[in-house]
């Protein structure tokens, strides 16, 4: 059974960056959590983009429970409720949609899973607040950007929010979001670094991503 929603909501505000991160390749995906694992990242978003999705998240999940109890492995890309059901079976910590899904955050709700729904208009904010969502992603967040948080948080002051898209492992990046009122960040390619991966030097990875997190760390 995942942990509680409360659980997770604070995990991900310990956190501060999230990574997300699919690839077909079961070992890529295992060096790729290793190294966040390493560098002290605590919360890992999977994302259901491929054919290998269910089968590399369910090694992922295996590498969790025998050498990583203190984290929290999560699924993004969830369209379906049907979808969300199969990867909670599979162990998932939370659910994380690219869009709002009312039958999606019905089944999460029966389940006691986190449901992260995917916004980019106040009406569609609006609609997963009424659904239950108590923390937002906020997407694609290169196009929205921090001046849209500072203008959306007056009007939602119950609600959470993650950027995901749009965000650089940089000082100045993430104090702009943060100084903007978002909780966390959610970080793919800016963070997991395409050529580092392809070159398997995990040992980088993990550098950079030590250096992304000591960048969020100075400004607490």
């Amino acid at each position: 059974m995942a942990p509680g929603p409360e659980i997770i909501i604070a995990a991900f505000e310990q956190s501060g960056i999230i990574p997300v991160f699919y690839h077909d390749d079961v070992t890529v995906c295992r060096e790729v959590l290793q190294a966040c694992y390493d560098a002290g990242l605590r919360v890992f978003e999977f994302t259901s983009r491929g054919e290998n999705a269910q089968k590399n998240f369910a090694v992922l999940r295996e590498l969790k429970q025998s050498s990583m109890p203190d984290l929290y492995l999560g699924i993004g890309t969830i369209k379906h409720a049907a979808d969300a059901a199969v990867y909670t079976a599979l162990g998932a910590d939370f659910i994380v949609c690219p869009i709002v899904d009312p039958e999606t955050a019905v089944y999460c709700q029966s389940a006691n899973i986190v449901w992260i729904p995917g916004c980019m208009t106040p009406t569609e904010i609006s609609v997963a607040e009424k659904n239950g969502a108590t923390l937002v992603k906020l997407f694609p967040g290169n196009i929205l950007g921090p001046g849209y948080v500072k203008a959306i948080k007056p009007l939602f002051p119950r609600l959470k929010f993650m950027p995901t898209g749009g965000v650089e492992p940089t000082q100045l990046s993430l104090d702009t979001w943060f100084d903007a009122g978002v909780v966390c960040v959610g970080m793919g390619a800016n963070l997991l670094s395409k050529i580092l991966i392809d070159s398997k030097d995990w040992e980088s990875l993990k550098d950079k991503i030590m250096q992304t997190f000591a960048f969020l760390k100075a400004m607490k």
